[in-house]
């Protein structure tokens, strides 16, 4: 659905006060450079480890509901869930620009998914077939062997090989197998409120193979284990790869130390517009519908979206508040920005905060009981002023973004647009 465009847009600078991170060298320095890559690599590490300690917590209560499926530890199993997506949601800044990163995303954070590859649905919400997709409804769960266009998958034991092979099964993007939204689904079960309130209601009972309802418990347990035990190794893999003498860390260091800085806005402008303003909000906005939202199921979109925004303010400002409070810090690109531009760094400052604001009101307004789908709504004026006014703060905070590449000398920088903000009337065709 998305598309690639060149962000070449008209700003006014915005003079801001505010106390600048000493910067050792000047700007044209590589060193300087090298030592704000340094900061993006450690925040990376450090961004990547709170995931990975996220994950296994998450794993340890999955381990507890599946040895005792009460709603409590269900409940729990929830929390945890909630509590991984925080850290990880502010490591998308690193995505759109480090190959090593774009190429592994989608095992872990992939949506929208056709849930009922995995699990049983209800078909009068859900349906029951899709044009796009034969899988649409295979519901490994339920079919210990799936046959569908002549081919036969052998579901007899849900393991990691199965679950592999079904993640992204005939190149269909939306049979995501793996990954937290995969677990959110196993977790919540389908949110069958719409535009209403309330999200996904599964029962503790679904995984208890001595009373179980809607059938296939054990199987249903096994998969949960099995993508919880994934997603594991996943983010135990990524996080190698940004420590020292890790792939990530050591490919960017090395490098040429332009291209490692264009990187850096190379993801801040891809997530700020395409992904986060196009994609994920604006889209979902125009459309009025809540299959839109990222975490449809657990109705925490809040969250996910305000995290991504923090995410790109932390790799400019070159800090990250860890989910044990200590900070990462070091030489900001903001710093180096300043160096040679004062005005352009000091105007996307001012963006950064003028957009954590407008996250800080959506969050904080479905923290008070009208979450992120009701706010897409068609006709909740409210809820869509918040959601549009969010947009509007990426969008112009991209714009300075544009701004700095320029301030730096560096080529234009190609971003990821989206047709909901580029091209809206595609979006009905």
């Amino acid at each position: 659905m998305s598309k690639k465009v060149f962000v070449n847009m008209a700003i006014a600078a915005i003079s801001i006060a505010g106390a600048l991170t000493a910067f050792p060298a000047d700007a044209n320095d590589s060193g300087a450079k090298k030592a704000v890559l340094a900061t993006y690599a450690d925040i990376a590490a450090a961004g990547y480890g709170d995931s990975l300690a996220g994950a296994k917590s998450l794993q340890s209560a999955v381990s507890t509901l599946i040895a005792a499926p009460t709603e409590a530890n269900l409940a729990v199993a929830r929390t945890a869930w909630i509590a991984a997506r925080e850290p990880y949601q502010q490591t998308e800044a690193y995505r759109f620009g480090n190959a090593i990163v774009d190429d592994w995303e989608g095992k872990v954070n992939a949506w929208p998914l056709d849930e009922g590859l995995i699990d049983y649905v209800k078909a009068d919400v859900y349906g029951s077939e899709s044009d796009a997709n034969p899988y649409y409804t295979a519901n490994v769960v339920a079919n210990p062997s799936v046959n569908i266009g002549g081919k036969t998958i052998d579901a007899s034991k849900i393991d990691r090989a199965l679950v592999e092979s079904l993640h992204e099964i005939d190149e269909i993007e939306a049979n995501v197998s793996t990954g937290y939204h995969a677990i959110e689904f196993l977790l919540w079960g389908q949110d069958l409120n719409g535009t209403g309130p309330g999200a996904g209601d599964r029962k503790a009972s679904d995984f208890d193979t001595a009373n179980c309802t809607n059938g296939n418990c054990a199987r249903r347990a096994a998969y949960l284990t099995v993508a919880t035990g994934m997603l594991v190794d996943e983010l135990e893999w990524m996080t190698a790869q940004w420590t020292e003498g890790g792939a990530a860390r050591t490919g960017l260091l090395e490098g040429d130390a332009d291209k490692g800085i264009a990187t850096i806005l190379t993801g801040m402008g891809s997530l700020s517009y395409g992904e986060l303003a196009g994609e994920r909000m604006k889209l979902g906005l125009m459309l009025h519908d809540p299959e839109e939202e990222h975490d449809c199921f657990s109705d925490n979109t809040h969250r996910s979206h305000y995290n991504d925004a923090l995410g790109i303010r932390n790799v400019y400002l070159g800090e990250y508040k860890r989910t044990n409070g200590t900070m990462v810090k070091g030489e900001s690109l903001s710093a180096l920005v300043a160096a040679k531009d004062s005005a352009a760094d000091e105007e996307l400052r001012a963006a950064l905060d003028i957009t954590m604001n407008k996250m800080t009101v959506l969050s904080d307004e479905a923290g008070n009981g009208q979450s992120y789908d009701q706010m897409l709504a068609e006709g909740n004026a409210r809820g869509n002023e918040i959601v549009q006014a969010a947009v509007d703060a990426l969008t112009a905070q991209t714009e300075s973004i544009e701004r700095v590449v320029a301030a730096l000398g560096l080529s234009a920088l190609e971003f990821e647009g989206s047709d909901s903000l580029d091209n809206p009337g595609a979006v009905f065709q």
